[in-house]
């Protein structure tokens, strides 16, 4: 049977499409213009995937149910929702419209045809201290105060936030489903594969060309990370297994705290690495003065994600060791992603803007 996965085209969404393909598991992408599908089956052949086993229908996480009839879509084992509007600094309108609605409305897709439903949301949902200081408690979306979240947030944070909880509570009489919370994603532990619109690219960028003099937060903030094939096969098996855990954090708890991480950057890139800290509010200040983000290339509201919270790893870590799917050193992870930076930018000279 056939893996619907919207987001297909994005970065997670072309190396789960390769996982699954190489297995010979069809694929169905919705796409807003299938006319695309020859270059994505391109993409994926490059990632190790069978683009044979892809094939794409119309659809669009804006358009109300979809744009999809369920009568023409073939017989589902699952759907994968990877599908997001992301970007600092969205406006609130848009970000609900595609992250939430867009979420509610494959959620009840996956209702109506009975099928499996794997929704991809983030690991700061299992941060009860940041919840509960945004205002993010309870289960029921209608008691949460969303404009104060956003406020609190950014759109997307938000957006992702206020999905997760609606998705929860649409699907509290429905059993086949599944939650993967993703860290930070790194990219592939062998090939290094990182597409520039990741944070970690960023960061990565930033440190190449000068821009990060001081780590963010204190001695204890990380920015947690999996790796890009790492999270493709937790998310494929717990598409394809029969009794996967309801949430599944994807996070190696074994990434480096913020500044030896950078560190770690700065010298595979030939770069200085920061000299110290600076503390989190105090950046956050300093990156709302107008033209300074742009200039750092660093938003605040990427800053919620460097924090010094740790996470209970138990319930994952038992899945994966049952199916079998090996977290690589995250040390290798993080020196590919800087290899296949350097390949694709060579070593840029410090002060110049992003090609």
């Amino acid at each position: 049977m056939t893996i619907l996965i919207t987001g297909a085209t994005g970065f997670i969404g072309r190396h789960l499409c390769a996982h699954f393909t190489a297995r010979q598991t069809p694929v169905l992408a919705l796409m807003r213009n299938p006319g695309g599908l020859p270059g994505l089956r391109a993409r994926i052949n490059e990632l190790g995937g069978n683009g044979d086993y892809l094939a794409a229908i119309h659809g669009d996480l804006d358009a109300p149910d979809l744009a999809v009839e369920s009568s023409a879509l073939p017989d589902l084992q699952a759907i994968v929702h990877l599908g997001a509007r992301f970007a600092w600094r969205l406006p609130n309108k848009a970000a609900r419209r595609t992250n939430v609605a867009g979420s509610l409305a494959v959620t009840r897709l996956a209702r109506r045809l009975d099928c499996r439903l794997v929704f991809i949301s983030g690991f700061m949902l299992e941060n009860s201290r940041h919840l509960s200081r945004i205002g993010v408690t309870g289960q029921d979306p209608a008691l949460i105060n969303w404009q104060r979240v956003y406020r609190l947030t950014g759109a997307y944070e938000g957006s992702k936030l206020e999905a997760a909880i609606a998705v929860r509570h649409e699907l509290q009489d429905y059993e086949n489903w599944v939650e993967v919370q993703p860290a930070t994603v790194a990219g592939h532990s062998v090939s290094g594969d990182l597409d520039p619109s990741q944070p970690l690219y960023a960061l990565i960028d930033n440190l190449a060309r000068g821009r990060l003099a001081l780590s963010p937060g204190g001695p204890a903030h990380w920015l947690p990370l999996i790796p890009v094939d790492t999270l493709a096969a937790m998310i494929a098996r717990a598409t394809l297994d029969p009794s996967p855990p309801r949430r599944l954090l994807a996070l190696d708890e074994a990434t480096p705290n913020l500044r030896p991480m950078l560190t770690l950057v700065a010298k595979a890139l030939e770069r200085r690495p920061p000299s110290g800290h600076i503390p989190i509010p105090l950046l956050f200040l300093l990156l709302r003065v107008p033209g300074v983000a742009r200039f750092a290339n660093t938003y605040p509201e990427a800053l919620h994600f460097i924090q010094p919270d740790r996470f209970d790893l138990g319930g994952a870590d038992e899945f994966l060791d049952r199916v079998g799917v090996a977290k690589p050193p995250i040390r290798q992870a993080i020196d590919a992603s800087v290899g296949h930076y350097l390949r694709e930018n060579g070593a840029p000279s410090p002060g110049l803007g992003r090609r």
